[in-house]
């Protein structure tokens, strides 16, 4: 062990700094070790004492030999070694990620990276981390081509921000083919420590499709349970609606580009009833009818997690939640301007309550 052996000054200096308050840790661990190697401790001992390894000992007790107390503030950064990877080798991982695949998956892994550019399996990730990449993350997206895009969005966002006066704005759709699943034995109940459970598979006991009608300013919806999706269940949820409001209110209906909104009959019959007026909403951009937003709560809340043996058990599940939502109701409130909103496209649905442009992305090239 190397003998150390320090002036009054010095031991003064390595002491005030065990003593601050704002000395790094770092750097009071390595100033005990000088100071008790000046005392006569034996390497042994320090060890025990401040509970470190003997080669840590001799290399700053040599770093304090050659350099003196500023020595230990200093920290050689990775032992003086060079960077294993180099910028290139960086770069090929980054640009391969980019704008490759490797053969025979879809995406790259950690370990498919190491292989095909001879790294280390945590090499690439550490690559991926610094640069933002994500290949195993993928994201949805769906950019309308529709010609008459910006005219129809324009259309949809104002009546939602200028609901006409006299008026009732209703989003409308149909969620088809809802199936009634049973699961093939009892699921086990929450308990402390587990979340509530199911079988993986399930018995099929039939669908049913529902018709929803959302009301933009109260949030309430008007629903019907019909066993197919065509344009004679259509039309007959639309005499629904004709019921269910007063004659003197004009009735504005966001509807999707479904070919049973667009029937002959269908037309005919709204010919005839003029207080219905439709607007149809750009071609693969169903978020922005509010209504499927519903649909995704009448789906989280209501029939992802049932056990329904029949589709009338489906259905009066799907009507105890209707009924539900609308003793405490609130509506799915639409904020993003015209501009804003002309020309986005979305990954997600709007949030119950505010819908902001946080919920809407600008397209990808």
């Amino acid at each position: 062990m190397l003998p150390i052996k320090a002036s009054g000054s010095e031991v003064e200096q390595l002491e005030s700094w065990v003593k601050a308050t704002n000395t790094p840790q770092g750097v009071v661990k390595r100033t005990r070790i000088i100071l008790l190697a000046h005392k006569g401790k034996s390497g042994k001992a320090i060890g025990q004492q401040l509970k470190v390894r003997q080669p840590t000992i001799r290399l700053w007790k040599a770093r304090f030999l050659a350099g003196g107390p500023p020595a230990l503030r200093k920290i050689a950064l990775g032992r003086d070694r060079k960077p294993s990877l180099s910028r290139r080798k960086v770069a090929a991982v980054v640009r391969a990620t980019i704008h490759a695949k490797p053969k025979g998956p879809t995406h790259w892994s950690c370990r498919s990276m190491a292989r095909a550019k001879g790294l280390s399996f945590k090499s690439g990730p550490r690559i991926w981390k610094l640069h933002g990449l994500k290949p195993h993350l993928p994201r949805t997206f769906k950019i309308s081509r529709d010609k008459r895009f910006v005219e129809k969005l324009t259309d949809i966002v104002e009546v939602y921000l200028n609901p006409p006066d006299k008026a009732v704005v209703l989003c409308v759709d149909g969620k088809s083919q809802i199936q009634a699943l049973d699961r093939t034995q009892p699921g086990l109940p929450l308990k402390k420590g587990r979340g509530g459970t199911r079988t993986h598979d399930y018995v099929r006991h039939g669908t049913t499709t529902r018709f929803a009608a959302l009301d933009v300013v109260e949030g309430k919806v008007i629903g019907q349970c019909l066993p197919r999706h065509r344009h004679q269940e259509f039309w007959k949820f639309l005499r629904t609606l004709d019921a269910s409001y007063p004659k003197t209110l004009a009735l504005h209906l966001i509807l999707d580009n479904y070919g049973t909104h667009k029937h002959a009959k269908v037309r005919q019959w709204l010919d005839k009833h003029p207080r219905f007026k439709l607007h149809f909403t750009p071609t693969s951009a169903s978020w922005t009818n509010l209504v499927e937003r519903w649909f995704r709560e009448l789906s989280d809340k209501a029939i992802r997690r049932g056990v329904l043996t029949s589709v009338a058990d489906l259905e009066a599940a799907i009507e105890a939640f209707l009924t539900s939502h609308n003793q405490t109701s609130k509506p799915f409130v639409w904020t993003a301007s015209v501009d804003r909103s002309c020309g986005l496209v979305t990954v997600g649905v709007p949030k119950k309550g505010r819908m902001s442009g946080a919920s809407v992305v600008p397209p990808q090239s």
